[in-house]
């Protein structure tokens, strides 16, 4: 399994390569892939971007009122292998 990072840009290379334009933001705790989808996306590209996006470990899509469609996926980042990997607020 490739590293998240590159996981992340393939992701997006791959939705580029389908036709849509995508925005990479690097979070603390995952890398977000964002990309408008045109109303007129036919059922077929639906399908190979669904291929595409089920590869995240989340991915979802957000509708608005005014006819707005924002397709996301997440890559989680990997946890260092050493040291306190649980973060702030976990008790021993």
């Amino acid at each position: 399994m490739p590293a998240p990072e590159v996981s992340a840009d393939a992701l997006a290379a791959r939705l580029s390569a389908i036709g849509l334009t995508t925005r990479v933001q690097e979070h603390t705790r995952h890398t977000s892939i964002e990309a408008e989808v045109p109303e007129t996306l036919p059922a077929e590209t639906w399908r190979e971007v669904l291929e595409v996006v089920a590869q995240a470990d989340r991915f979802g899509l957000l509708a608005t009122s005014l006819g707005g469609r924002t397709l996301w996926a997440a890559v989680s980042k990997t946890v260092p292998a050493t040291g306190d990997v649980r973060g702030p607020g976990h008790q021993r």
